[in-house]
């Protein structure tokens, strides 16, 4: 059986590139929805940067904050992935639901669909 920082590394695994998820998601997902700082903390301890992109997790509100690495390093990794970043925060960012599958980011358009 999983522990709780595992289900957090296994549901930021399914991120794809160039997406971004909220540690609400990511605490939604792992059916754990009042734990999105407890996510943050996982995240924070992540022993597989390279596997698990944990830089794709963002606030619910669409600002970029809490990498091991720094901000500005997160937004680096978020813009190389085509993520659009407008004042610390993910342009086109919108909240659709908890689920990673309910939303699209448009990297062109910097919009959500």
């Amino acid at each position: 059986m999983k522990n709780f920082a595992e289900k957090v590394w296994a549901a930021t695994k399914k991120i794809p590139r160039g997406q971004v998820a909220s540690y609400q998601q990511i605490a939604n997902i792992i059916k754990y929805p009042r734990s999105a700082r407890a996510v943050g903390n996982a995240l924070n301890k992540n022993p597989y940067a390279l596997i698990v992109p944990c830089h794709r997790v963002i606030k619910s509100t669409g600002e970029v904050s809490g990498f091991a690495d720094g901000q500005k390093k997160k937004i680096a990794l978020l813009k190389k992935e085509g993520i659009i970043i407008k004042e610390g925060r993910v342009l086109g960012w919108k909240k659709i639901g908890p689920n990673l599958n309910l939303f699209h980011y448009d990297k062109f358009e910097g919009k959500s669909q």
